[in-house]
């Protein structure tokens, strides 16, 4: 079906060249699409953009939690049992997340330590899992340094969350204007919902009131739209929204 002259998957096939450009996908995927717009189109969508979509990830994390409601130590006993069987590498990446997700994060970030130290130095994925362990238990200056190697290896990784670490790591330790500056870099590139809500538990906790107001309204206005499911999923952080907005003076 044309529109404006152009073949619908044209259309489509533009649209995913510009997400290919965007997340820095490799370059050979342009030449596919442009080459066959429609077999190409398909290909993409579901090699490359399915999986990286918030869809694909709330979905993941939808199951996963409800799996961690049922048996909340289920996969750290097993991550436990396959490390001290198999003592891989690959295993002890896997013990340092079930540590994380249990809630030990001394122990986790002790445990991504121990992953960085051998021939995974430079993966970017411990490294992020190691900053997100660091800044649970309260090692800011520690959080700040694995955040700032992966930003100097790759300013794309991850970069929403990687933003919103960093500026909460910045925020523990005490470095209230980066903090600020960093998280309104986060809501100007990003503006998703997380981020706000974020940035309205700092407010609240620096007594930004003002701020914490005007992303409070921006935030209720967002979740006015949201179906049950979707208030489910991000159920823990509106929990977390609601106590810090819960210290805010009203207007």
């Amino acid at each position: 079906m044309p529109i404006f002259g152009i073949g619908l998957h044209v259309l489509v096939a533009l649209f995913f060249a510009v997400h290919a450009v965007r997340s820095r996908q490799q370059m050979y995927w342009l030449m596919i699409l442009f080459a066959f717009p429609l077999l190409g189109s398909v290909v993409y969508f579901f090699g490359v953009y399915l999986p990286d979509s918030r869809l694909q990830h709330g979905a993941r994390k939808a199951v996963a939690g409800a799996a961690r409601m049922l048996d909340p130590t289920r996969e750290l006993r097993a991550a436990q049992a396959a490390f001290e069987f198999t003592p891989t590498a690959q295993n002890r990446m896997r013990l340092a997340s079930a540590q994380l997700d249990a809630g030990d994060a001394a122990a986790a970030a002790q445990t991504f330590e121990d992953c960085l130290a051998g021939p995974f130095a430079g993966d970017l994925e411990i490294r992020l899992g190691a900053a997100r362990a660091n800044l649970a238990c309260g090692r800011h200056t520690a959080a700040l340094a694995h955040l700032e190697a992966i930003r100097h290896a790759d300013r794309a990784f991850r970069a929403e969350q990687v933003g919103l670490l960093l500026a909460q790591a910045l925020a523990g330790s005490g470095q209230g204007d980066a903090a600020r500056a960093a998280f309104e870099d986060v809501v100007n590139r990003f503006g998703s919902f997380e981020a706000k809500a974020e940035f309205a538990i700092w407010a609240a906790g620096a007594r930004e009131y003002q701020l914490a107001h005007r992303l409070q309204n921006e935030l209720q206005s967002t979740m006015d739209h949201w179906n049950r499911h979707t208030h489910a999923m991000n159920l823990p952080l509106i929990r977390r929204l609601e106590t810090a907005l819960a210290t805010v003076p009203r207007h």
